[in-house]
Order: structure tokens, then sequence, then C-alpha cells
């Protein structure tokens, strides 16, 4: 890892969690993160939207950012159920995923939709974290890096830099699956979607890449040993507060 390239731990706690659950588990990793009093690393967790605020307010004085994980690419209007980057933003998120394949897949976000809503948190002045990854088909047939190239370019907007852009590479076979990709493939991956960007982003090597897909804390630190990893993106993980602290000890 570039030492120019702050690690970030995000924990996407997808659609899970009630009130008192949520603020338990916020409570925990804030009290964890004050105790390991970092600062050569960022912290963050995405909660539902419902427990944005709340989890915003039990991680006061910790240094823990919360961030959404979906937006809207318009700013208001008729689009009930939707959220917008600028309700997020006024929630207290300093951050957004967008484009997770659990949203390409189950809502049918195109490359270009996900560009809308990366474009859309940076008129809130959110960071977007930009998702990407290859199915387990497409990595069958040996398209892993075609298709990564091809939703690079199609979801990461013109004019992004390293100080607006943070991408994901999530492998979708390896979600929720307890599958990991070795190590090296981990490294080609990466290393490959920092060439792409290079041709799109002037700063590309300092743009930090995520590693997400079964990340735990008994095999975050050869995960986060890669040259071109910055940082990992934690699913079912980070719903417990002592595996997620784990995972970002690791950094």
């Amino acid at each position: 890892m570039a030492r120019s390239r702050q690690p970030l731990i995000a924990g996407n706690w997808k659609m899970n969690g009630l009130r008192a659950d949520a603020l338990a588990l916020a409570t925990a990793v804030a009290e964890g993160v004050k105790r390991a009093g970092w600062t050569d690393r960022e912290i963050l967790v995405c909660p539902p939207a419902t427990l944005l605020m709340a989890v915003a307010e039990a991680m006061k004085g910790s240094g823990v950012l919360v961030g959404g994980q979906n937006c809207h690419a318009d700013a208001s209007g008729a689009h009930t159920g939707d959220i917008s980057a600028e309700m997020l933003r006024d929630a207290s998120a300093s951050h957004v995923i967008v484009g997770h394949s659990e949203r390409r897949t189950d809502c049918g976000e195109t490359d270009a939709a996900v560009r809308a809503k990366a474009e859309a948190a940076w008129r809130a002045g959110l960071l977007p974290i930009v998702c990407i990854g290859e199915t387990l088909a497409e990595r069958e047939a040996g398209r892993t890096l075609q298709v990564l190239e091809t939703q690079i370019k199609g979801s990461v907007p013109a004019a992004a830099t390293a100080a607006k852009l943070v991408v994901a590479y999530e492998p979708v076979w390896a979600i929720g699956t307890g599958k990991t990709p070795t190590v090296a493939e981990v490294a080609a991956a990466h290393a490959h979607i920092r060439k792409v960007l290079s041709g799109l982003v002037p700063d590309a090597d300092a743009v930090r890449l995520l590693y997400g897909g079964s990340v735990k804390g008994s095999n975050a630190g050869e995960l986060l040993a890669v040259g071109d990893v910055d940082g990992a993106l934690i699913g079912g993980a980070s719903l417990k507060a002592d595996e997620f602290l784990a995972i970002a000890k690791a950094a």
C-alpha cells in the first residue's frame, strides 16, 4: 500500500439492524476505535437509511464516519421510496456506496446509472464508493479483467480525482459465500483497476481501491497487504464489532 493512500475500512450493514441492536453495535465499534486511537486509517460504517442519524449520533467523538448505502441521482422529486444524496448529507453522512452488485442485480442498475449517482454524491458533498465486480460465470469465462474495465469506464464520472473517488472491487461470487479469490487474483484485479483508472483519473496512483467479498479477521491481514489494496468494504463481518475491529486493526 502506498504511504500516500490512507487505508479505509468500510462496513456495509446492508438491510440489517433495528434501532436497539444497531445502537449497541455502533457503540461497541465507537468504543473500540477510541481505545485503539488510530489516526492513520479511516473507519466508516454504512447503516440502513432509517438508522443513519442515530448511528451518526452514537459515533460522535469516536472519529468513525457514517455513510449511505445508495442514493438517487436527483436531488429531489417524485421518486417514492428513494433517498437523495442531499438527504444523506443532511443526515450526517460523509460517504455513499453506489453500484453495489446487489443493486446492479436486484434493481437492474447500469453503469450509466451508477455514474449518475456518483455525480449526485459530488453534488451533495459526499464521497462515492463505486463498486465493481465480476460474476462467477464471467470469471470462469476468463472475462474478469474485461468486465472490470467496462464497469470502471462506464461507472466512474469524468472529472474524477483521487480526492473525489473510492473504488471497491467485490467479486460477486465472493460476497457472503465464504469464498475469496487468491491473493494473486486480488493483486491482478487491483493492478488492472489501477491501470484502467490511469487513463481516466489524473492522479490514479492516489485513488483508494478497496477489496470486498468474505473479508474477515482471519484473512484481512493477507488481503490488506496486497500492494494496490487500500482497505476493505465489509458486509457480514461488519455486523460483529469484534470482527470488524479486527479487520480495521489489520489495516
